[in-house]
């Protein structure tokens, strides 16, 4: 039993650790698209938000909220607001996992036209509220930063691009790669066969 659980640790650390390399792969690259220096840049890594949270849990939510703490510090752009954007980049993908998988009682799949709807319900939900956790904490620590642009640049990446590469990626990983959510306590309360009608 004691070299089972050891097991099971030592895949959960490594699925962790991938993750976070992952996370890295995609946003580093794109930090030298800055629309306010230091702040705010082009981030197609927000796409992995709905991805980290309904297939990997909580664990995935840390990974994605550390990744960002981590791609602040090797890109030089570590301030006091990246308390603000840990806590927000947790809560992003924790806001796919608590709908999806705490609160839904329907069987996660977008191939379902209702589905697609609520998900992109909780993509402009998710959005807002990343947005508004960050912006105020910025606002006050630098008021010399354009809040305004600053505001509509974290909402259009925490919107566009978990919608647009984000719900055509979630399928790609479900019908061709076999990823599953992460499993649910409570019961299933539609499992249609072959995602049912749509």
């Amino acid at each position: 039993m004691a070299e089972k659980n050891s097991t099971g640790f030592w895949r959960k650390s490594a699925v962790f650790v991938l993750l976070i390399i992952v996370y890295l792969i995609v946003a580093v690259p794109f930090k030298v698209m800055e629309i306010i220096p230091g702040f705010t840049d082009i981030r197609p890594v927000s796409m992995l938000m709905p991805v980290f949270g309904i297939f990997f849990g909580i664990p995935g939510c840390i990974a994605y909220a550390v990744g960002n703490l981590i791609t602040d510090i090797v890109s030089d752009s570590l301030k006091w607001s990246s308390i603000a954007g840990f806590a927000a980049n947790f809560i992003g993908p924790f806001v796919y996992y608590l709908f999806w998988i705490k609160l839904s009682k329907n069987q996660f799949h977008l191939r379902k036209g209702r589905n697609l709807l609520k998900h992109t319900l909780v993509i402009i939900i998710d959005a807002l509220l990343v947005a508004g956790m960050i912006t105020p904490f910025v606002a006050l620590s630098y008021p010399e930063v354009n809040t305004a642009l600053f505001f509509v640049m974290v909402l259009i990446n925490s919107s566009a691009f978990p919608f647009c590469i984000g719900i055509p990626l979630i399928i790609l990983m479900q019908d061709e790669l076999g990823f599953k959510p992460i499993e649910r306590k409570h019961k299933i309360k539609d499992m249609p066969k072959q995602y049912g009608k749509y």
